[in-house]
């Protein structure tokens, strides 16, 4: 028979396992990697170790910290700028079918026009204004996950609700304040962890398209310099920074959602 103690603490043991299984997943695929490579003695311009690679992120942090900086700038004020017309947008669209009628389709536009086409074009309209061009891309992809989710979201209110806030009379802003944007906040906190990592994407894309030197160049600049000098291990260090930022964007925004729905929402709830 099974210990009583030990089986009051299997559930818990479970629950870490579980959270665990990443960090060791990762850990057994870092370790391979690492192996095939000092095994059969790849070359670092070929495919640099995973040691190798963190080598090169400390050795270079002064050059990777720059870099960073400026992609991570442009994603944050693209991601806030996406949340802010994201939402006010889709609050526009619910209280008027005219002007829902009349934006939408150039919202599904900028959506589904691709960055390597679009960037080219903002960086001669704008005379070369390469950080304005990535904040344009980023902005761009990271816009419409946000009103479509917001917009649902506004729609999504209780009909019973709705119905009585029309008998007592309601203003728009009152429905809006008290009725709808609560019930559109998980689905706009949804709209935006969607939005933070394509907002990292769009940066990193425009970055590439456009080819910023100097003081405007990110991440994506450091790839292409790496793989120009044939770099691999600056290249992947690079690589490394990017995934590492968007795991982290994520599940920032995991933790804010959790944090607005944890007393009252079941998706935070449970």
């Amino acid at each position: 028979m099974t210990n009583p103690p030990l089986r009051k603490s299997l559930p818990g043991i479970v629950r870490w396992t579980q959270r665990l299984a990443p960090l060791l997943v990762g850990a057994a695929a870092l370790g391979a990697w690492e192996w095939a490579v000092r095994h059969w003695s790849v070359q670092r311009y070929v495919i640099p170790g995973p040691v190798l690679i963190a080598q090169t992120i400390v050795e270079r942090w002064d050059e990777l910290a720059a870099a960073w900086v400026v992609t991570l700038k442009t994603m944050a004020l693209a991601l806030a700028a996406a949340a802010v017309g994201g939402a006010a947008l889709a609050a526009a669209f619910t209280s008027s079918r005219w002007i829902e009628a009349s934006l939408f389709p150039y919202a599904i536009i900028l959506q589904v026009t691709p960055l390597v086409a679009v960037a080219p074009l903002l960086a001669m309209f704008l005379g070369g204004h390469f950080e304005l061009v990535h904040f344009l891309c980023a902005w761009i992809v990271a816009f419409f996950p946000v009103l479509s989710n917001t917009a649902v979201g506004l729609r999504s209110a209780d009909r019973a609700h709705r119905e009585l806030f029309a008998l007592y009379g309601a203003s728009w802003w009152a429905r809006l304040r008290l009725l709808l944007a609560p019930s559109a906040l998980p689905y706009f906190l949804a709209g935006l962890r969607i939005a933070g990592s394509l907002s990292l994407v769009g940066a990193v894309v425009a970055e590439f398209v456009t080819g910023a030197v100097g003081d405007e160049s990110g991440l994506a600049s450091q790839i292409l310099a790496g793989q120009m000098r044939l770099d691999t291990p600056m290249v992947f260090a690079a690589l490394t920074l990017v995934s590492l930022t968007g795991i982290v964007v994520y599940f920032a925004l995991g933790l804010l959602s959790w944090l607005l729905l944890r007393h009252w929402h079941d998706s935070a709830v449970r």
